[in-house]
C-alpha cells in the first residue's frame, strides 16, 4: 500500500467490522459501508447505508421506563449481489477455500476494489474483483462493478443483483434493547427488464426513500441478454441472472444505484426521480470518470504535502477523506450537521454533538461555505433551543448536548455499562458547555472568513441568545462577590455528581467558568462592532437592554474560578478534595483502563469520588485559547495566572487523565507540542492510529471518531505549523517537528488562495494570482506584511531579517 491506498490482505471475521468503517465510501449525501456485496448483517458483517439528516423515533421499554430514542436511520441495501455456480449454494465466505483476498481503498480517487480467488467444494476455482463508489459528482448516484473469472470450470453462473430492505439499526451492541426497526411501508417494482425500485418510509418522521438499481451484464466486454428472473419476496426485489460459461469466461455485471429521499430539493416525488436518473446513468466505466474528477477537485482544496512516514502520510489521507465524505460539496444545500461517528456506523445513534469544534478550523480556511451549512444547522434549530432554555427556567438559548433532526435534547437518560450489564442514569445533558462551542465556532468563522453578511443576518443573533442563557445560568454569589454556576457537566463526562449527592450535575466546572467569561465579554465586543442598525434590530428583536449588557460585562469580570492551594485550575469545585485513584493498580489489574468509568461501575464504585478524567477538561483552555487569551480572561476576573504555571497545570491533569475518548488525544498533543515535543508526537501517533488500529478496542466498527480525525489533521495545521486567524490577521507561529519533515498545505484565506510551506520556524507564504485589490494581512511576532494575488513572504522566527518587517516579493 502507499500513503493514498489502504486497505487489507487477507479476511478475518473478528475484524471484519472495524474493515467495514474504514472502507465506507460516501459523498456527503449519502454513505455506505465497505461490507461485502453478498454479506447481510450476521455477527461478523453489518452492510449500513446512512443518508445524512434522515433521523427516526421510536419507543421502548427498558429498565421499567419508555424511552424514545431518535436514530439515524440504516437504508435498505443497495449492494445486494450474490452468485452461484450451476445449482449450488449461494456464494458464502465460509463455506469456501479462500484462496486470495484483498480490499484495497483508493483514497485518491474514491473506489473500493476487492480482489478473492476461492475453490469451492467441487474443487473449482473462480476469480472475483469488485470496484465501488459512490459519486461525489452526482451525489444521488453509486455503482458497483463485479467481474467473475472461471479459472478451471464450465457451467451455469447465476448471478442475483438487487436491493434488499430487510435492514434494522442493530450495529451497536449495547443498544439492542431498544427499537431498531424505522422503515415501514415498503413497496417494490420493476420498471424495465434491467432496472427495479424499492420504496419505503420512516415510521415516525415519515421520510420516503427510494432506491433504483439497473443492471447491466457483458461476457467479456460484450453486452449479452441474459436469462433473466424476478424475485420479489419479504422486502428484497432482485434479478437472478443466469449465464453459460466457459472455462477462463470473464463475466462482468455493471450495477447502477440512485437513491432520493423526499428531504431533497428540487425534487417531485423520490420513485419517480430514482427510477429517473438510473435510467439515465452512464456506464460504470463513465461515472468513475466523473467520480474521480470531482475527488481530484476536493485533493486540490485539501491540500497536504508531507514529508513523514508512509504510514502517517497515509492515516491523514484516510482522515481527510472520511472528513470529506461526510461532509462535502454535495452538502450545501442541505439542513445537516456533523454525527460524531460521520455517516459510518450506528454508535451515538447519529448525533450531532460538538464536533464541529475540532473541524471548522479546517474547513473554513478551505471551503468555508462547508463551515457556514453546519453553523446553519444550528441556527435552524435556535428556536428549539429557545424552547429548551425557557422550559428549563433560563432566558436565551440553551443548545442540546446532542442534537438530531429538530434540535431537541436527543441524550440518552439511560445507558447501559456492557462490564456490568445495568442500565444507569446518564446526565451527560448538562453539558451546558455546547453553547459555548457553537458560539465559538461562529466567531473563529467569522474571524477567518470575514463574513459579515453571516455575523448580521444569523451568527450574531445566536451569539447573543447564547449569552444570554449562559448569563441566566451563572447566579451572584454574594459570599465570594463572584458569580458561580451550579449543577453543571464539564468536558470531562466522568464527573456528573458529587459523591453521595442526589442532585446531580458538579459546581463551577473550570472550563464551562472561564469560557462563559470569554463569551459574555465576545458578546458584548460583538454589539459593539455591528454596524448601528443592526445592532439596532438585534437588540430591539431580543429585547436586551442596557442592564443586560452590563451584567454580562460584570460575568466577564466577576466569574468565579477555582484553584487548588498550589496554583493549579480545580477541574471544579471541590475537586481537590476527591480522592485519588491507584492508577497502577487499574491497569495492573486491567491493562486497558480508557473506560474507567464503567470499569469502577461494574465494581460497585464510582467515578464520581476521584481525580480521575475521562478526557481533558481544564487542558480544554489551553486547547481553544491562545496563552495570551487565557492569561488576558484571568487577568480581568482577577486571577493572575503567570505563564510558568501553565506546564505544572498540564502535568497535573495528563497524570489524571484515562483518555477514554479519542478527542483527549487531540488536546493532549496540543498543549505539549511547545514544551514537551517528544511528548506530543507520541500523542500525534494515538490520534492517527485511533480508528485504524481501533486503539479503544471495538468502537471503530460502531463509526470512525470524525473529531479526533479532523482534530488530527488541525494539528499539523494549527499546532504543529502554527497557522491561526486572530484579530484579522493570519498569524504564523511555526514549531514544526524536524522529525515530520517539511510540510506543504493549501488554505484560503478571506477569499485569497495561498499555498504555505513550514520547516521548522520558518514558514513561506505564496499567494494564487487573482485581483490587485485582494489582499490579506499575515504576521508572525511582530512582523506583519501586507500580501496581494502572486506575491510571496517568508517569514522565520530563527533568523528573523534586520531592520524591521519582511516584504512581499512577486514569485
Amino acid at each position: 500500500m502507499t500513503a493514498w491506498q489502504f486497505g487489507f490482505h487477507d479476511f478475518d471475521p473478528d475484524d471484519e467490522g472495524r474493515r467495514e468503517a474504514l472502507c465506507t465510501l460516501g459523498n456527503g449525501y449519502f454513505a455506505t459501508r465497505g461490507a461485502a456485496p453478498e454479506s447481510r448483517a450476521d455477527g461478523v458483517h453489518y452492510p449500513g447505508t446512512y443518508v445524512a439528516g434522515c433521523y427516526n423515533r421510536l419507543t421502548t421499554t427498558v429498565a421499567d421506563h419508555e424511552v424514545e430514542t431518535e436514530s439515524l436511520v440504516n437504508m435498505p441495501n443497495w449492494l445486494l449481489l450474490t452468485f452461484r455456480l450451476n445449482d449450488g449454494p449461494w456464494f458464502d465466505l465460509t463455506q469456501v477455500d479462500l484462496l486470495d483476498h484483498e480490499q484495497e481503498l483508493d483514497l485518491e480517487r474514491g473506489i473500493l476494489v476487492r480482489r478473492l480467488r476461492f475453490r469451492d467444494r467441487q474443487a473449482r476455482t473462480t476469480r472475483v474483483v469488485q470496484h465501488r463508489f459512490v459519486h461525489m459528482a452526482s451525489p444521488h448516484l453509486a455503482g458497483l462493478e463485479t467481474t467473475l473469472v472461471a479459472e478451471d470450470w464450465s457451467g451455469t453462473l447465476t448471478l442475483r443483483c438487487g436491493i434488499d430492505g430487510n435492514v434494522a439499526n442493530t450495529g451497536v451492541a449495547r443498544y439492542r434493547a431498544l427499537g431498531d426497526r424505522h422503515l415501514v411501508d415498503y413497496h417494490t417494482a420493476e420498471i424495465s427488464p434491467n432496472i427495479v425500485v424499492l420504496q419505503a418510509r420512516t415510521s415516525q418522521s415519515h421520510i420516503r426513500i427510494a432506491e433504483a438499481e439497473r443492471a447491466r451484464i457483458y461476457l467479456g466486454d460484450e453486452p449479452i441478454d441474459a436469462k433473466r428472473s424476478l424475485l420479489r419476496h419479504a422486502n428484497v426485489i432482485a434479478h437472478d441472472l443466469t449465464v453459460e460459461v466457459q472455462r477462463g469466461t470473464e463475466v462482468r455485471v455493471e450495477k447502477i444505484v440512485s437513491l432520493h429521499t423526499s428531504r431533497d430539493f428540487a425534487t417531485t416525488e423520490p420513485v419517480a426521480e430514482s427510477v429517473e436518473q438510473v435510467r439515465d446513468a452512464a456506464g460504470f466505466d463513465g461515472l468513475c470518470r466523473s467520480h474521480s474528477l470531482a475527488w481530484a477537485r476536493l485533493h486540490r482544496t485539501f491540500h497536504y504535502g508531507l514529508s513523514m512516514s508512509e504510514a502517517a502520510r497515509q492515516a491523514v489521507h484516510l482522515h481527510l477523506f472520511h472528513l470529506l465524505q461526510t461532509i462535502s460539496p454535495n452538502s450545501t444545500d442541505l439542513d445537516v450537521g456533523l454525527p460524531a461517528r460521520g455517516l459510518h456506523g450506528e454508535a451515538y445513534r447519529g448525533h450531532v454533538f460538538w464536533d464541529e469544534l475540532f473541524i471548522l478550523p479546517t474547513l473554513s480556511l478551505r471551503m468555508p461555505q462547508l463551515a457556514r451549512l453546519l453553523l446553519h444547522y444550528r441556527y435552524r434549530r435556535l428556536r428549539q433551543a429557545r424552547n429548551a432554555a425557557r422550559d428549563a427556567g433560563f432566558a436565551g438559548a440553551m443548545f442540546p448536548w446532542q442534537s438530531g433532526s429538530n434540535g431537541r435534547e436527543e441524550s440518552q437518560l439511560l445507558h447501559l455499562n456492557p462490564r456490568s450489564g445495568r442500565w444507569l442514569p446518564d446526565h451527560t445533558h448538562l453539558q451546558r458547555h455546547i453553547g459555548i462551542a457553537v458560539a465559538h465556532n461562529i466567531w473563529h468563522y467569522y474571524q477567518a472568513t470575514g463574513d459579515d453578511e453571516f455575523l448580521s443576518d444569523y451568527g450574531a443573533e445566536m451569539i447573543l441568545d447564547i449569552a444570554r442563557f449562559f448569563s441566566s445560568l451563572a447566579q451572584y454569589d454574594h459570599s465570594r462577590d463572584r458569580y458561580v454556576i451550579r449543577g453543571v457537566v464539564g468536558p470531562d463526562e466522568y464527573h456528573t455528581a458529587y459523591p453521595g449527592r442526589d442532585r446531580p450535575g458538579i459546581d463551577n466546572n473550570a472550563y464551562t467558568n472561564i469560557m462563559t467569561a470569554w463569551l459574555c465579554r465576545t458578546a458584548v465586543r460583538l454589539l459593539h462592532e455591528l454596524p448601528a442598525e443592526r445592532r439596532d434590530e438585534l437588540t430591539d428583536a431580543l429585547d436586551i437592554r442596557h442592564h443586560e449588557t452590563d451584567r454580562w460585562n460584570r460575568i466577564a469580570q466577576r466569574m468565579f474560578v477555582p484553584f487548588h492551594a498550589d496554583g493549579i485550575i480545580s477541574q471544579f469545585e471541590g475537586y481537590d478534595r476527591l480522592a485519588e485513584l491507584d492508577w497502577d493498580a487499574y491497569r495492573g489489574r486491567y491493562g486497558d483502563i480508557q473506560r474507567l468509568d464503567r470499569i469502577l461501575e461494574a465494581e460497585n464504585d464510582d467515578p464520581n469520588r476521584y481525580q480521575a478524567s475521562k478526557q481533558a477538561d481544564v487542558l480544554m483552555l489551553f486547547y481553544l485559547l491562545s496563552a495570551e487569551e487565557l492569561e488576558d480572561i484571568l487577568t480581568r476576573l482577577g486571577y493572575p495566572m503567570p505563564a510558568e504555571t501553565i506546564p505544572d497545570n498540564i502535568d497535573y491533569y495528563l497524570r489524571r487523565t484515562s483518555h477514554g475518548s479519542t478527542l483527549s488525544a487531540v488536546v493532549h498533543a496540543w498543549v505539549l507540542a511547545r514544551g514537551h515535543r517528544h511528548r506530543a508526537l507520541e500523542f500525534f501517533d494515538e490520534v492517527l492510529a485511533s480508528d485504524i488500529h481501533d486503539t479503544q478496542h471495538g468502537t471503530t466498527n460502531e463509526g470512525i471518531h470524525l473529531a479526533a480525525m479532523t482534530g488530527g489533521v488541525d494539528l499539523l495545521q494549527r499546532c504543529f505549523a502554527g497557522i491561526e486567524v486572530r484579530d484579522g490577521m493570519l498569524r504564523f507561529n511555526p514549531l514544526w517537528p524536524t522529525e515530520l519533515g517539511p510540510l506543504e498545505l493549501s488554505l484560503r484565506y478571506r477569499g485569497l488562495p495561498l499555498t504555505i510551506k513550514v520547516t521548522g520556524r520558518t514558514i513561506t507564504v505564496r499567494s494564487a494570482l487573482g485581483p490587485a485589490h485582494r489582499r490579506v494581512t499575515c504576521a508572525c511576532g511582530p512582523r506583519t506584511v501586507h500580501l496581494g494575488p502572486g506575491e510571496t513572504a517568508r517569514f522565520s522566527l530563527e533568523h528573523p531579517p534586520r531592520g524591521g518587517d519582511p516584504t512581499a516579493f512577486p514569485p
